[in-house]
C-alpha cells in the first residue's frame, strides 16, 4: 500500500463512520424523545401509510362512540317519557272504568273535565319527547358509530317513524274519546251551557214536553226550567231538569258539544220550543231517545181490514194484529201495542210531534209486515228499518267505548316502548363493540408506529459508544501523514 500526504483515505472513512453514527445516534435521540418510531415518511413510508389508516379509524369510532352515548340518551329521555304517559293511561283507565258503571252516582261531567285534561297532557309530553305525530323523533334514527367495511355497516338505525310510533293521544287512538254521560240532543239545538260566565232564562222560563213509557203505560210529562230575576247556570239548569225528571229514569245532562241532551233507557221523545235567552234555540226542538233501538211509523187510523206485522227480538216472536178498533187511533194503538209486547222489552210511545207512534227498545229488535193496511202503521210488507242505537247516547256508552280505545291504546304505547327499548340496546352492543375496535386497532396503530424504548435506549448508547470510537479513529487517521516525515529526515 503507497503512502500519500495529498488523499487520506482513512482519514475520510473516519469521517464518513461519524457521519452515519451520528445520524444513528439523533434517530434513537428523536425516538426516544417523541416516543414513535415513525417521526417522518421517510422512517416507514408503507408502515405510516397503514398507521395512518388505523389513527383515522380510531377518530372515526372514538367520535362513533360519541355519538351512540347520545342517541342513548335521547332514548333515554323519550323511554322515561313514555313510562309517565304509560301512568296516564293508567289513571285514564280508572277514569273510564268509574264512568262505565251504571251504578256511578258522582258526576260524569266532573270526570270527563279530568279525563279531557289527561288527554291534553298526553299531547304535551308526547311533544316534549319529540313523539308527537310529525315529532323530531317521529322518524327514523340513525347513529352513525363507525367501524365498518362501508356507510351501512357504520349506521345503527332506531325506526320510530310513521303514526304506530307516535304517542299523542291521536296517535294512540284515544283523542276523541269521552267519559261524560252519553244522551240525545235537542235537534238544531247550539246553545252551550257549559259556559260558566253565562245565564240563562232570566226572567224567563222554558218546557219540555216528554212522551214516556217506563213499563208501566205511558205518560206526557212537562218539566220547566224557571230562571227567575237572576236567571241560571247551565249547572243549575240541568240540577232543576233533572229534579223533575228523575221518577222517568230519564237523566238530563251538559253534552261534550256543550249542548243539552238528555239520556237513559227508558222509551221517551221530547219536544220543546226554545225561549228568548232559553237553554235551546228559538224555535222547536225535538229528541227521539237515541240510546234505544228505534222506528217511526205513520199515523195509525185503520178504518177497515187488517195490518199484522211479526217484531222479533232475542226473547222471541211477537204476533201484532191491529184492526178498526185496535188501531183506528193513536190511543188505541199504544194500547194494543204495548199490550201484545209485554215482556219484550219494547215499547210503543208518542212520536215527536205527539200523533204518530215510535217503538223503541234497549235491545235490537226486527219487525216484518205480513199485511199490510194503507191506514196502517207501516207503508209495506216485509222487513221494516229500525235505527240502531247509539252506543254515545246512552250514560255509559262513551265511557265503555273509551275502555276499549285505551286498552289499545297501551298495548300500542308497549310496542312503541319496546322499540325504544331495543334502540338503547342496539346502541349500547354498538358501542360496546366500538370501544373494542378502538382497542385493537390502537395496539395494531401501536405495533407500527410507536418506538421499542429498550431498543431506542440500547440504540443510543451504541452510537455514542461508535462516535467515541469514530473520534477516536479519525484522530489516528489525521495523524498518519506525519509519519512521512521519519522518511525525509535522512535527506
Amino acid at each position: 500500500m503507497s503512502i500519500s500526504i495529498q488523499t487520506n483515505a482513512a482519514s475520510l472513512n473516519a469521517q464518513y463512520y461519524i457521519s452515519q453514527n451520528q445520524k444513528f445516534q439523533s434517530t434513537a435521540i428523536q425516538q426516544l424523545s417523541s416516543g414513535y418510531k415513525i417521526n417522518s415518511s421517510a422512517d416507514d413510508p408503507a408502515g405510516l401509510a397503514v398507521a395512518n389508516q388505523y389513527a383515522g379509524e380510531i377518530t372515526q369510532l372514538t367520535a362513533g362512540v360519541q355519538n351512540a352515548s347520545d342517541g342513548v340518551s335521547t332514548l333515554q329521555i323519550a323511554d322515561g317519557g313514555l313510562s309517565n304517559i304509560s301512568q296516564i293511561l293508567g289513571r285514564l283507565q280508572t277514569l273510564a272504568s268509574e264512568s262505565a258503571s251504571q251504578t256511578f252516582q258522582g258526576n260524569r261531567a266532573t270526570v270527563n273535565s279530568e279525563y279531557q285534561g289527561l288527554l291534553t297532557e298526553i299531547n304535551r309530553q308526547a311533544a316534549n319527547i319529540g313523539l308527537n305525530t310529525g315529532g323530531t323523533n317521529n322518524t327514523n334514527l340513525t347513529v352513525f358509530t363507525g367501524g365498518g367495511s362501508n356507510q351501512a355497516n357504520s349506521e345503527i338505525s332506531v325506526n320510530l317513524a310513521g303514526a304506530n310510533s307516535a304517542v299523542d293521544a291521536t296517535a294512540l287512538g284515544i283523542g276523541t274519546t269521552s267519559v261524560a254521560g252519553g244522551g240525545t240532543g235537542i235537534s238544531g239545538n247550539s246553545v252551550r251551557l257549559d259556559n260558566s260566565a253565562a245565564t240563562f232564562l232570566t226572567s224567563a222560563s222554558q218546557s219540555f214536553t216528554f212522551h214516556v213509557n217506563t213499563g208501566t203505560g205511558n205518560q206526557d210529562v212537562t218539566v220547566t226550567a224557571t230562571g227567575g230575576s237572576a236567571g241560571l247556570s247551565g249547572t243549575q239548569v240541568v240540577s232543576s231538569l233533572n229534579s223533575q225528571l228523575q221518577a222517568y229514569g230519564i237523566t238530563a245532562s251538559i253534552g261534550s258539544a256543550g249542548t243539552l241532551q238528555f239520556g237513559g233507557s227508558t222509551a221517551f221523545t221530547a219536544t220543546t220550543t226554545g225561549a228568548s235567552g232559553g237553554v235551546t234555540t228559538t224555535g222547536t226542538g225535538t229528541a227521539v231517545n237515541s240510546s234505544n233501538y228505534s222506528i217511526n211509523t205513520q199515523i195509525p187510523a185503520i178504518t177497515a181490514g187488517t195490518e199484522a206485522f211479526t217484531v222479533q227480538n232475542a226473547g222471541g216472536s211477537y204476533n201484532v194484529n191491529l184492526t178498526s178498533t185496535t188501531g183506528d187511533n193513536q190511543a188505541d194503538t199504544l194500547a194494543a201495542l204495548n199490550t201484545a209486547l209485554t215482556g219484550s222489552g219494547i215499547y210503543a210511545v208518542k212520536d215527536t210531534a205527539g200523533t204518530g207512534i215510535t217503538l223503541q227498545s234497549t235491545n235490537a229488535f226486527s219487525i216484518n209486515e205480513t199485511t199490510n193496511n194503507a191506514h196502517g202503521l207501516f207503508a209495506a210488507t216485509g222487513a221494516q228499518t229500525v235505527t240502531a242505537a247509539s252506543a254515545s247516547a246512552s250514560s255509559t256508552g262513551n265511557a265503555l267505548a273509551a275502555l276499549t280505545a285505551l286498552t289499545t291504546a297501551i298495548g300500542n304505547l308497549g310496542l312503541v316502548q319496546g322499540q325504544v327499548g331495543a334502540g338503547e340496546n342496539k346502541l349500547q352492543y354498538a358501542t360496546n363493540l366500538a370501544q373494542s375496535q378502538i382497542t385493537n386497532v390502537s395496539a395494531a396503530e401501536s405495533s407500527i408506529r410507536d418506538a421499542d424504548v429498550a431498543a431506542a435506549a440500547a440504540n443510543l448508547t451504541k452510537a455514542q459508544v461508535l462516535q467515541q470510537t469514530s473520534l477516536a479513529a479519525l484522530s489516528q487517521a489525521n495523524s498518519a501523514p506525519q509519519s512521512v516525515l521519519s522518511l525525509l529526515k535522512n535527506l
